[in-house]
């Protein structure tokens, strides 16, 4: 079993950046397929940015691509999203996510993962 922690969140102002961070214990997250995911209360829980476990694919939501970027650390057992230029659209509450046997369809459907992170709050605003 494999335990996930978010980290970076924060407030930053319309245009800036933030780095967040899942770090993971347990077990190594380098074969597991590792998500970002979004939701702010009262709505369903929206992909963001995920990460394939092999080869290192990465897929993005049509809101944040060529603005978010994924990427693994595998030496730390963290996930990080970079995101920039950043809208108060953006603003949620960010999740990790993990799984090891999720297919290729199934990516942006929060439901198929079975690791969560508690989530880390990103504001954007002036």
């Amino acid at each position: 079993q494999v335990q996930l922690a978010e980290s970076g969140g924060g407030l930053v102002q319309p245009g800036g950046s933030l780095r967040l961070s899942c770090a993971a214990s347990g077990r190594s997250l380098s074969t597991y397929t590792v998500a970002w995911f979004r939701r702010a209360p009262g709505k369903e829980r929206e992909f963001v940015a995920a990460i394939w476990k092999s080869g290192g694919y990465t897929y993005f939501a049509d809101s944040v691509k060529g603005r978010f970027t994924i990427s693994r650390d595998n030496a730390k057992n963290t996930v990080y999203l970079q995101m920039n230029n950043l809208k108060p659209e953006d603003t949620d509450v960010y999740y990790c996510a993990a799984d090891r046997a999720i297919i290729l369809s199934s990516l942006r459907l929060h439901a198929q993962y079975d690791y969560w992170g508690q989530g880390t709050q990103v504001t954007v605003a002036s």
